[in-house]
């Protein structure tokens, strides 16, 4: 089983980007499918992206299309999430999650490990 830890966190005005890894520990990362969800506070957690085995899929929320963009690099055990135009409501902590797939998944049950986070913060 592989164990997550995400960086690349920050305080970023609105209109800007950050760039979030997520590195794997593990020799199966490939075998995995992988998420992004994110979670403001007070409110529920939420699927942002997520890609397949070999990167070929993805799948998006309808709020973040056309700004970020999931992307794996199997070689370094890594997925990122490029996040561009950002708005303050993109605020959240922001967890990778990783489930034995070949197709990228959106619900939350069908991940079987998850990163502590990492928080991300919009200013107005």
């Amino acid at each position: 089983q592989v164990q997550l830890v995400e960086s690349g966190g920050g305080l970023v005005q609105a209109g800007g980007s950050l760039r979030l890894s997520c590195a794997a520990s593990g020799r199966t990362f490939s075998r995995y499918a992988m998420g992004w969800f994110r979670q403001a506070p007070g409110k529920e957690r939420e699927f942002v992206a997520a890609v397949g085995w070999n990167g070929g899929n993805t799948y998006y929320v309808d709020s973040v299309k056309g700004r970020f963009t999931i992307s794996r690099d199997n070689a370094k055990n890594t997925v990122y999430l490029q996040m561009s135009s950002l708005k303050p409501e993109d605020t959240a902590v922001y967890c990778c999650a990783a489930g034995l797939a070949i197709l990228p998944k959106i619900d939350a049950y069908a991940y079987d490990v998850w990163g502590q986070g990492t928080q991300v913060t919009v200013s107005s």
